[in-house]
């Protein structure tokens, strides 16, 4: 009869204690490791409140109990006046276009720019190796910007408009997607391309037709949420004189007193385009995916 054996020597069984052993001192390494960063956050929590508290004018707790006069004046005001509200949102459905617009339009060059970036970064894919790490950075360096600081550097340049808007949320999405695009043709089936490459495909070819396919609706899904994400952004750089439904909503805010109600009507016209948009693109992004 053949006796069953253990562990690296024959006739041994698996020593237990050791193993229980080595478990529980990892377990006291991860929570000592996990109390010093609970340590490191909530010192860097309370320097950062601080610091922040020295230099408010006013001092956080001292003006807490005045944080609900602005919106009780805003509504205060758009209920007075809400017989009006619906010709207002009519009157800024342009505006709501103009934003849409710029995000439709930064997204599709944005996405662009990604699926070129992705492809050149992608080991095993990238058709220039030697360069991967350059293209990486370039996404690094396209996604640690933020939209509306390459918006305001653009205003120099292009002055106040939409186009600014587009080239600086087009740059950001860029990086952006990139990344998440790499990431997915990282895991692709390399067989198809190395099948073209056999017959003489060159490398364009060999994309398109070998990893294009394969990747097409997680990138599409992606594209889709960025799209959602640029909505947002392009809202946000009318305040910086980009132009859409932002700008709009600074000017009435500016103005104060006698147009909050075209204020409330702003925002319930964002806020009801940002809910359609997100539950008409979870419906495709999840149809992509699953096939559902």
């Amino acid at each position: 009869m053949a006796s069953i054996t253990y562990g690296a020597q024959p006739g041994h069984g698996p020593n237990l204690s050791s193993q229980q052993q080595s478990y529980l001192e990892m377990v006291r390494r991860k929570r000592m490791y996990g109390g010093i960063l609970m340590v490191i956050f909530v010192a860097l929590m309370a320097s950062g409140w601080m610091t922040a508290e020295m230099r408010n004018a006013g001092g956080f707790w001292n003006g807490l109990p005045q944080l609900a006069d602005f919106p009780a004046e805003v509504l205060t005001e758009a209920l007075a006046k809400r017989a009006v509200i619906p010709a207002l949102i009519w009157e800024h459905v342009p505006a709501l276009i103009e934003t849409l617009n710029i995000a439709a339009v930064s997204t599709l060059l944005g996405a662009l720019m990604a699926m070129s970036l992705a492809l050149l970064a992608t080991r095993g894919l990238a058709r220039w190796p030697m360069l991967i790490p350059l293209f990486r950075r370039s996404m690094d360096a396209l996604r640690a910007i933020p939209e509306i600081v390459v918006a305001l550097v653009l205003i120099f340049i292009l002055g106040g408009g939409p186009v600014a808007a587009v080239v600086a949320i087009a740059l950001h999405t860029g990086g952006a997607l990139g990344k998440q695009f790499s990431e997915v043709a990282e895991n692709a089936d390399l067989k198809p391309v190395e099948g073209l490459a056999s017959v003489g495909a060159n490398w364009s070819q060999r994309m398109w037709l070998g990893i294009i396919p394969q990747v097409a609706p997680n990138w599409l899904s992606y594209a889709l949420l960025r799209f959602e994400i640029n909505v947002r952004a392009s809202a946000i750089l009318g305040f910086v004189g980009e132009g859409g439904i932002g700008h709009d909503l600074k000017l009435a805010m500016q103005w104060g007193q006698g147009r909050y109600d075209q204020v409330v009507a702003i925002f319930l016209l964002l806020f009801a385009a940002i809910v359609l948009i997100d539950q008409v693109s979870d419906y495709y992004r999840n149809k992509l995916v699953k096939g559902s």
